[in-house]
């Protein structure tokens, strides 16, 4: 029986489309996931390279390139390793196959009889030839799927390879965007109007087109460019084109201390992702309270970059886009050409782990290309634009309530949450979702954000659903159907809020029916791997042990769309003048793990930025516009403030691989909450826990 593609395989079908073998024995692979920092490319190759029996370095990653690269959606939801890496082992498997063939037609020997070894094909007499003298032999121009080529996989599992991205970062050679150079390139930036919805009255075009290097003034309703042939002359001119110019008020913003209550005043599109009836009904303790996060940026090191060149037949981009053909078609829709028209190349660029300005700075480019045609055109966003016009991780209420029984027993959950959707992604908006169109197109806000389906993990809803034995649960969400605020994917999505309100709420029921937290959460989980993250965190992390006075630890889980990774932290806290993470021990469960350091490096990466969002991390506004601009007033953690992170991780080599880069996100707010309140005593249901929130629970309480 065949077995059934995997499904980004099933949906690029052709073996050529993800490998090409030259004539001196090594491969090339693409895949449609992108590197963003996350080491995928290294990982993915990896498989690649195991399953075709061959030594470390002979296979090396492609980057994505719409023409040429199977088409595998956004790099996005943890999923790199779990989609593409099936459909990659599955297509080397099969490439093996076929070479295997080859052997056995060029030798006249029973296949059976020929082994792979360090990728030559042995011959019982000793004999052998490599993928180098066959290559000619073989065409990879077919579909997978073949049922004589699935026999089986190879089972080793060699020494993980080094990361192929890290040497050139850290020995500074040119890899990013940032660094890419054509010949006679061009320099633009991009004046944004001052606060959303608002609209250009007047603009002294005359005067900056006449300055010194200024090549052109662009001016289509509110969309103001500048371009020159060097871009200390662009930055010199827009900012004389910025002051010169002058703006209707525009949209004004709710009030950042009231956002909550806003936020469940609006009106909002109604879902209910789960509900068994429950009716919290009898005598049994309720126990509720609800939950807040704010606006929270990307946060990427170095500002959204784009390039591009239109020839008059065809758009070139370069970008760090996460959804390269996502961005193909919407910038061919903006710009009325056929997506054929356009082809996207990924460049890597500052990781950011979501829906950053990555897109809009590649359409900034492609539209003034197709403007000033027949030359590259830059555009580089500053570090205010980034701040100021990146679609934000959204805010969010969660309002939760439980009921317990005389035995200490959960027997009803409730839980709604509000606030604006989770993608705003091209593909996702249906019109105006890039930044320069909603310009030009003189919209007076950008379309609402929507939330993925529940086949892809949910949005708002993500991580909603308890993920402990519950009999009766409830879970509601309430999307904004406006949006002043620009908002989209952040890593996580809702898991972040939706992982602080839950096990919050499982630690407030611990400390009103006086059990211990740890004991609470494994008497209401069966699935012994969710069991085992949590003794194993605990354990590790002398759960129960003594600690000084002001400390306090804070124990959390979650799995991972309720379908993903299994991940449990312990946090270690000191709450004095301030809160300060000392140490974060954290037990994981992806499977089978293909990169064990791949894994360790995601799994600290996002328990680093899981902890900076929950300590630091707000955009900050007024009635008008954004007021978070820098790295001054939108703090993010820095090196001397990293928590100590100790990685335990389940090798389970018989499973399915699960994604890791955002299984941290909603279990590490909600295990630092929880040690606050063992340390002061006190719960604080506001992120991020600055010492104004913290002294604000304080009063309340």
């Amino acid at each position: 029986m065949t077995t059934p593609l995997p499904p980004s395989l099933a949906a690029n079908p052709r073996l050529s489309t993800w490998l090409t073998a030259h004539p001196d024995g090594s491969f090339d692979l693409r895949v449609g996931k992108v590197e963003i920092g996350q080491g995928i490319a290294t990982a993915l190759t990896q498989i690649a390279t195991h399953e075709l029996g061959l030594e470390s370095g002979r296979v090396r990653p492609v980057a994505a390139n719409t023409d040429s690269s199977p088409d595998e959606g956004f790099t996005a939801g943890s999923l790199s390793v779990t989609m593409s890496g099936a459909a990659v082992r599955r297509v080397a498997a099969e490439a093996r196959q076929l070479f295997h063939r080859a052997a056995a037609r060029r030798t006249g020997l029973p296949q059976d009889t020929i082994t792979l070894v360090a990728g030559r094909f042995v011959t019982p007499d000793g004999g052998s030839c490599g993928y180098a003298d066959l290559a000619a032999d073989v065409d990879l121009d077919v579909d997978a799927g073949d049922p004589t080529l699935t026999a089986g996989f190879l089972a080793s599992a060699s020494t993980a390879m080094p990361r192929i991205d890290l040497p050139d970062k850290v020995f500074g050679r040119p890899r990013f965007i940032h660094d890419l150079t054509f010949d006679r390139m061009l320099h633009a930036r991009v004046v944004r109007p001052p606060r959303m919805g608002a609209h250009l009255v007047e603009a002294p075009v005359e005067q900056v087109a006449a300055m010194d290097g200024v090549e052109h003034v662009l001016h289509e309703v509110d969309f103001l460019a500048v371009v020159s042939t060097r871009e200390g002359i662009a930055e010199r001119a827009a900012a004389v084109l910025a002051q010169g110019s002058s703006w209707t008020d525009g949209t004004g913003l709710p009030d950042r201390a009231a956002v909550p209550a806003w936020l469940q005043a609006q009106p909002s599109e109604s879902s209910g992702i789960r509900s068994d009836g429950a009716d919290h009904a009898g005598d049994h303790r309720t126990v509720s309270a609800t939950y807040s996060k704010p606006f929270v940026a990307h946060g990427s090191i170095a500002p959204s970059c784009g390039i591009a060149q239109f020839d008059g037949e065809r758009l070139h981009l370069w970008s760090h886009s996460q959804g390269a053909f996502a961005l193909r078609d919407a910038t061919a829709r903006a710009l009325d050409l056929d997506p054929g028209q356009v082809v996207v190349q990924h460049v890597e660029g500052a990781g950011c782990y979501g829906h950053n300005s990555a897109d809009d700075a590649a359409f900034d480019a492609a539209l003034i290309a197709t403007l000033v045609p027949g030359h590259h055109v830059r555009v580089q966003w500053s570090r205010a634009d980034e701040l100021s016009w990146e679609p934000f991780g959204p805010a969010m209420v969660g309002s939760a309530r439980a009921t317990v029984d005389p035995d200490g027993r959960i027997t009803d959950w409730s839980y709604e949450t509000w606030g604006n959707g989770h993608t705003a992604r091209p593909g996702y908006a249906p019109a105006h979702g890039l930044l320069a169109d909603a310009h030009r197109a003189g919209v007076e806000a950008m379309p609402a954000a929507l939330d993925p389906p529940a086949a892809r993990g949910h949005g708002s809803a993500r991580n909603a659903d308890p993920a402990y034995d519950i009999a009766r649960v409830d879970v509601t969400t309430h999307r904004l159907l406006a949006m002043p605020i620009r908002s989209s994917a952040l890593r996580g999505l809702g898991a972040h809020l939706n992982g602080f309100a839950i096990e919050s709420l499982m630690d407030e029921i611990a400390v009103a029916t006086e059990q211990d937290p740890l004991q609470l959460r494994l008497d209401h989980l069966t699935d012994p791997r969710a069991r085992d993250v949590l003794t194993t965190a605990a354990e590790a992390a002398d759960w129960g042990g003594t600690l000084p006075e002001g400390a306090g630890r804070g124990i959390a889980y979650a799995r991972y769309k309720n379908r993903g990774a299994y991940c449990a932290v312990v946090a270690e806290v000191e709450a004095e003048e301030s809160v300060r993470v000392k140490r974060l021990t954290i037990a994981v469960d992806v499977g089978r793990i293909v990169h064990e350091d791949g894994v360790r490096n995601q799994i600290e990466g996002g328990a680093i930025q899981a902890t900076s969002w929950s300590l630091l991390e707000q955009v900050t506004f007024d009635r008008t516009t954004i007021t978070s601009t820098d790295w001054e007033s939108y703090p993010i953690l820095r090196f001397s403030d990293v928590p100590r992170i100790d990685v335990h991780l389940i090798s389970r080599p018989d499973e399915p691989s699960l994604g890791a880069g955002e299984a941290t996100q909603g279990p590490v707010p909600g295990a630092i909450a929880n040690a606050i309140h063992e340390a002061i005593g006190v719960r604080v249901r506001t992120l991020p826990f600055t010492p104004a929130h913290v002294i604000a629970a304080i009063d309340g309480a």
